[in-house]
């Protein structure tokens, strides 16, 4: 079987899909976190899907659960790895363990997280060709775990990346190991979670990329300001149960922002953060707009936060999210793109052509199955 972590949502009941293997015929497509197969992560009129996990948080996320959904079966190309691995069970029906497809990336904020951040980083002097072949390191912070989609892709598909994920919530941690196959041998320290997993499981499952994932049960304030490394990149996507990013994220006086700026590299070091919309879009007539239409939901609260970030950084810009109301904010130092920043025009121009040119590489040097090119280009705003 096989089972696809989505990301994480917003509300006090906030569900994780899995993708749930059947008889389904599955359509021909490169990527299989297109979007055509949303159904299979977040549901349809006519299946309710199957909760697998179910546990209430002290951390304020509400009720945490995990549903599953029949899926699609597998592509051909893999059908040799899902009779290696049922051949490893030695027809033993206890052995049966959850494993997540790294390659796949469910939701769309969590693409254009991916798009706008690698593309950024390649931007700069930083050769991420030399990291995805294991020449070069690159050191990456995600704060906040979810189903742990984000880092298992990062770390599958650059063999120089060392992934550190922080989330305060053990009954996340524990949601995304026990319904959603993240390997538990990644948690660090003490989690406040426990794991009937044979210690050897992930080594078999996962051939090495567990190893350059730490994952930590902590506050992400308190970790940034005690952790001493410095990342190339930084992944924020935390929110609470009532669909709040935390005020002590984004507070321009605050200790997280303050540490943040010296956390990342003083050349290339790069921000993205996943922020959930608050204006509203359903006054607006979509019905001839096409996903990737220029359109960027952003009020006044989201607007505040992107400036934060920019009065932190140096230079910042956002990007809208197809299919969904999040808006991907992007902090750099503004010498990343250069000297040639001049007015809002010439600097949005600058900053937009680089990325754009840019692009192309990110999508070659880590064979992305999406096309990143349109997640940068999507609403694109530089923060003034």
């Amino acid at each position: 079987m096989r089972f696809y972590g989505a990301g994480r949502g917003g509300g006090r009941s906030w569900k994780m899909g899995l993708r749930r293997l059947s008889s389904a015929v599955r359509r021909h497509l490169e990527d299989e976190g297109d979007w055509a197969f949303s159904s299979e992560w977040w549901g349809s009129a006519s299946d309710d899907g199957h909760t697998v996990f179910r546990s209430f948080s002290a951390h304020g996320n509400g009720v945490v659960s995990v549903v599953a959904y029949p899926a699609s079966t597998p592509a051909p190309e893999q059908w040799l790895a899902v009779e290696k691995w049922l051949q490893e069970r030695k027809s033993d029906p206890t052995s049966l363990y959850l494993m997540q497809q790294p390659h796949c990336l469910a939701v769309p904020y969590l693409k254009s997280m991916v798009s706008v951040g690698l593309t950024t980083l390649a931007s700069s002097s930083y050769d991420l060709s030399e990291a995805v072949l294991g020449k070069r390191s690159l050191k990456v912070l995600c704060i906040g775990h979810g189903g742990g989609s984000l880092p298992l892709f990062l770390a599958s598909k650059i063999s120089g990346a060392t992934v550190h994920v922080v989330d305060i919530d053990p009954v996340v941690i524990s949601a995304s190991i026990q319904a959603m196959g993240f390997p538990s041998s990644t948690v660090k320290g003490k989690s406040g979670c426990s794991f009937t997993r044979p210690p050897d499981i992930d080594k078999l499952l996962w051939e090495g990329i567990h190893d350059r994932l730490f994952l930590y049960r902590c506050d992400a304030e308190d970790f940034i300001i005690e952790n001493r490394n410095v990342y190339d990149l930084v992944f924020i996507d935390a929110y609470d149960g009532d669909d709040i990013f935390p005020y002590k994220l984004w507070d321009s006086d605050s200790l997280f922002l303050k540490h943040l700026k010296h956390r990342i590299h003083p050349l290339h070091g790069t921000v993205v953060v996943n922020l959930h919309s608050d204006s509203d879009l359903l006054t607006i007539d979509t019905r001839n707009n096409s996903p990737f239409e220029s359109i960027l939901p952003m009020g006044k609260y989201v607007s505040r936060i992107c400036r934060a970030y920019k009065h932190q950084f140096g230079l910042a810009f956002a990007v809208s999210v197809p299919w969904l109301c999040n808006v991907t904010l992007v902090a750099c130092r503004s010498e990343l793109f250069g000297s040639g920043l001049q007015g809002p025009l010439a600097n949005r121009n600058l900053v937009l052509s680089t990325l754009i040119s840019k692009s192309y590489l990110v999508e070659s040097a880590i064979c992305l199955p999406f096309p990143c090119l349109e997640y940068i280009k999507r609403g694109f705003l530089l923060i003034e």
